[in-house]
């Protein structure tokens, strides 16, 4: 089982997608996004297997995601933080984001 101090090792925070591209090396279809995830922490990078989302619906939108991963290589690609979202049996994972508007780098409690 899981301890609280186990959560709260992990860095979670609110980001905003500035920018989606094709990662076409990828085996399995995934986009490049970069996010903003405010001063603190700063711009990164993440690869994403969510290509039923389509740009539009990505570019500007509030995410969620895991800021202290070490960074990790997909098809050549450093994604360096990991977007959350819940598992769902058609489309695969379902991004999870803020209610309303939030500060980019607002940590998750």
């Amino acid at each position: 089982m899981a301890t609280i101090e186990d959560l709260q090792r992990l860095d979670v925070r609110v980001g905003r997608v500035l920018s989606v591209q094709e990662l076409p090396e990828a085996r399995t279809p995934a986009w490049q996004l970069e996010i903003d995830f405010g001063a603190e922490v700063g711009v990164k990078r993440s690869a994403a297997q969510i290509t039923h989302y389509p740009r539009e619906a990505l570019e500007g939108r509030l995410v969620v995601a895991v800021v202290n991963f070490p960074p990790r290589k997909v098809a050549g690609f450093a994604s360096e933080v990991l977007l959350l979202g819940a598992m769902d049996p058609q489309r695969g994972v379902v991004l999870l984001q803020p209610d309303g508007e939030a500060e980019l780098g607002s940590p998750i409690a």
